[in-house]
This record gives structure tokens, sequence and C-alpha cells, in this order.
């Protein structure tokens, strides 16, 4: 699979296929829901996405890695590190790194905006040093570097049917939607690394502090305090939903199933949250295999669908359908973020 995918892509210079192909790993690894997503992918662009995910991975495990005793400043000075080494690479192409080499040329080959890896990488410095949101409008402004951004350097790999701006919003709301639902999942995790993402004026609009929060992880007990806010949580999570999913059908048709698996998929951790009784400060919500299985099949049969309503009659033997060659999720998947 690894070895069609960059074929695909036209990727043939050999260190830069094992930069991939480490990137793509990263991805399986750790990706879970967004990697499955990935697999609905045409094939040529899937490789640019594996790329984008392993660079994002890297800074965020920098940040947030709980076995590694780092403190701030070291963290910090790794990812001061790793900034420099991308400036570099994407002036020339050069890096040590692997993963830095892929995202060089997948942002070349994409024409992807720099400004857009520099407003990521200050967001992950920030994670550092700000350990509390007290509006939902700073935690929104966050959140540009960290989940917009991301939806943006998307764009150009999926391809759009619109003009790009018209587009952009909806993309960018789209990875704060996405964020906002890891967010709600992982406050209890959250909490154990020092912060509390969720803005302080949404918890304090039901009384519900810190201690509160921590006293309920410490303890195991409930407050029905809390679930009234997780609850207002996810019902600003829904309106960012909403605000994106227009977006989906400005993109080009081959991209669609795979960004419209990933927003039911991730919309879908809300209502894990909600069936599990709101109890994320106590363990992780997660969404049914099953669930995640009748979705990607449901974004395969799209894909073959769409193929089928545009297939010329042709007396040639047919080609390979986008669903052949996305994986079957028959095979064993790797469940991960």
């Amino acid at each position: 699979m690894t070895r069609r995918e960059l074929d695909a892509a036209g990727i043939t210079d050999p260190e830069l296929r094992a930069d991939y192909a480490h990137c793509r790993r990263l991805n399986a690894h750790h990706g879970k829901t967004y990697f499955l997503a990935t697999r609905l992918l045409p094939v040529e662009r899937r490789s640019a996405v594996h790329a984008l995910y392993g660079f994002a991975r890297w800074a965020d495990d920098i940040v947030d890695d709980l076995d590694s005793p780092a403190p701030p400043e070291e963290r910090d000075r790794a990812l001061t590190a790793l900034q420099r080494q991308l400036v570099t690479a994407l002036h020339d192409g050069h890096s040590a790194e692997p993963v830095v080499r892929a995202l060089a040329d997948t942002a070349r080959t994409h024409d992807i905006d720099a400004g857009l890896f520099t407003d990521f990488m200050h967001a992950m410095h920030s994670d550092l040093h700000i350990t509390r949101y007290p509006t939902y409008e700073d935690l929104r402004g966050y959140m540009h570097g960290s989940a917009a951004v991301i939806g943006l350097q998307m764009l150009p790999v999926l391809g759009t049917v619109a003009p790009r701006e018209e587009a952009a919003p909806h993309a960018a709301a789209l990875g704060v939607a996405f964020q906002l639902s890891n967010f709600i999942r992982d406050v209890g995790e959250d909490l154990d690394r020092g912060r509390v993402y969720l803005p302080e004026d949404l918890l304090s609009a039901h009384d519900v502090d810190r201690d509160l929060l921590l006293w309920s992880r410490r303890t195991g007990r409930e407050d029905p305090r809390i679930r009234r806010a997780l609850i207002a949580a996810c019902v600003l999570n829904r309106d960012v939903y909403r605000e994106a999913e227009p977006g989906i059908d400005l993109l080009d048709p081959r991209a669609r199933p795979c960004i419209r698996t990933a927003f039911t998929l991730y919309g879908g951790i809300l209502d894990a949250v909600a069936d599990d009784g709101y109890r994320v400060l106590h363990r992780r919500a997660v969404v049914p295999r099953r669930r995640r299985t009748a979705v990607a099949l449901g974004g395969l049969a799209a894909i073959a669908g769409a193929r089928l309503r545009t297939r010329p009659t042709s007396a040639r033997p047919p080609q390979a359908t986008h669903a052949e060659e996305a994986a079957p999720v028959t095979e064993p998947v790797r469940w991960s973020r």
C-alpha cells in the first residue's frame, strides 16, 4: 500500500520515499480516526496528508509526552530547534529529519502557505506556558494555530471546486470542531498535564472551576455542575460543526467521502461522551469500533457510487475504482486518535 501511494504521488527519490513511509507509519500508529479517513482519499493524495499529520504529531508529542521528564524549558528548546529545521527545509529542502523533509516537499508540491506552519508552531510554544483560557474567544485564538491552520493546510491537497478563499473559513472551522471534540473527550487527561482547555467563562456559567474539576478527577466522584458544563461545551462544539459542514461540498468530489467520514467520526466522539454520561474526567469516551467500520463502509460506498455515475461506456476493461484503491476496512486497522 505504501509503495502504491508513493508511486501514484510521483515521489521517486528513494530518501523522500522513505521519509513519507515513516510519516505514514506515524499516522497508522497514532492517527486512529484520522488514518481511517485518510484511507478514503484518492491514492495519490494520501502521502501528503501523512506528511502533514506526521509533523503535527511530532510537535504535539514534544509538548504533551507524559512519559518524558523534560521540563517546559527543554521542550521549548526542542520546539525552537524543530521550527528552525522547518524554516531551513522550506527554503532549500535540507533537513536531518525525515518528517521535516517530507513536510517541506509536501508544502512545495502543493504550494501551502509557510505562514500556516509558523502559526502552528506559535500555538505549540504557547501550550508550554498557557494552561487556562479565560474566554471562548481566547481559546479560539489559540485554536487558530493549533487546529484551524491544519484545515487550511489540507485544502490545497484536497482540492476545491470553488475558489479556495470561499472554502477556507469552513476548512478552518472543521479543524476547530475536531479539536474541540478532542478537548471535551480529554478533559481528564489534560488536567493531568496541568491544562484546562474548556474556557473559564463557559465553566463559570455552570459554577465550575479548576478546583472542582481536580476534585472530581482525584476522587472519581461526579458533580451535576460539571455535567451541565460539559453538555454546554458539546452544544458549542456542534455549532462549530454546523459552521464547517457547508465546506465539504466545496471540496473536490473525490476528497469529499474522506472528509465526510472524518466529520461523522469526530462528531461521534460527542455522541460517545453523552452515551457515557459525560464522565470524561474519569475515563475516555470511545466511539465503538462497529460504528467506525459502518461509517468507513459508507465512505467506500460513496466513492464507488460516484465512480459508477461518472464512468463512461467503453469496451476497455474497467480500471480499479477508487473504492478498490482504498484499503479494505476488513483488514486489521489501528484504531487511533
